[in-house]
């Protein structure tokens, strides 16, 4: 892919370095916009759909192809797959110049359906190596290895990651980042039902208030900052 489009991806949320979301070293790239409204989600901000053009994929990609150590890129949400063309372009050109790195997914969408989608969530299939697919389920909330219903799986989709299935299923906890301006924020995936509406209890009780600062998601106003993510 040698041509120079300017897509433009909505974004909710970036992150240079994960370790929860995925094998190895990871970066994040939360999308914004989901059709499903699965009760509980822990990311609701990610959910509306925004009329802005968002960040250039050129941009998102000179930034991924930057970053020194990541084994590849995860992308939350949101839903990825309601921007799959976008996701298709940015991992063909983060390939043309970090062709080591991996990429995983997550969907609330099931791999069969993904598979009779459109042609650019076809696409983007073919050039992920890991799969998280399903809508989260509070009901059937467990403490699993990047995800947080048993309804949910992990499709291994090329060869690179085919031993993670015989690895142990066991959550994989939760980021603490601590960002320039003293914004705390989190990533991964809780390990308990409820935790967003637990931890904003808590917040208050203590007088803080959890809302959103555009382009950075949800954040707690009085310091310490907070944001969230999964």
């Amino acid at each position: 892919m040698n041509d120079h489009r300017t897509t433009g991806l909505s974004v909710a949320r970036t992150l240079e370095r994960c370790t929860v979301l995925g094998p190895g070293e990871r970066a994040v790239i939360w999308v914004q916009g989901c059709p499903l409204r699965c009760r509980g989600c822990v990311a609701a901000e990610t959910l509306p759909f925004t009329a802005e053009q968002g960040r250039p994929v050129a941009d998102l990609v000179d930034w991924l192809a930057a970053l020194p150590g990541i084994e590849g890129v995860t992308l939350s949400g949101g839903e990825p797959f309601a921007q799959a063309e976008a996701l298709v372009e940015l991992l063909d050109r983060l390939r043309e110049r970090r062709p080591e790195l991996s990429a995983m997914a997550y969907s609330g969408f099931r791999l069969p359906v993904l598979r009779r989608g459109t042609a650019g969530q076809r696409a983007l299939l073919d050039r992920l190596d890991l799969l998280v697919d399903g809508p989260y389920v509070a009901a059937l909330h467990a403490d699993l290895r990047w995800r947080g219903s048993s309804n949910q799986r992990i499709h291994a989709l090329t060869p690179r990651y085919a031993g993670v299935l015989a690895e142990p299923d066991t959550g994989a906890g939760l980021q603490l980042s601590v960002g320039l301006d003293g914004a705390v924020s989190w990533a991964g995936v809780p390990a308990v039902p409820g935790f967003r509406a637990e931890l904003e209890r808590r917040l208050a009780a203590d007088g803080f208030e959890l809302r959103t600062v555009p382009g950075h998601g949800p954040s707690q106003q009085s310091a310490p900052h907070l944001q969230e993510g999964t």
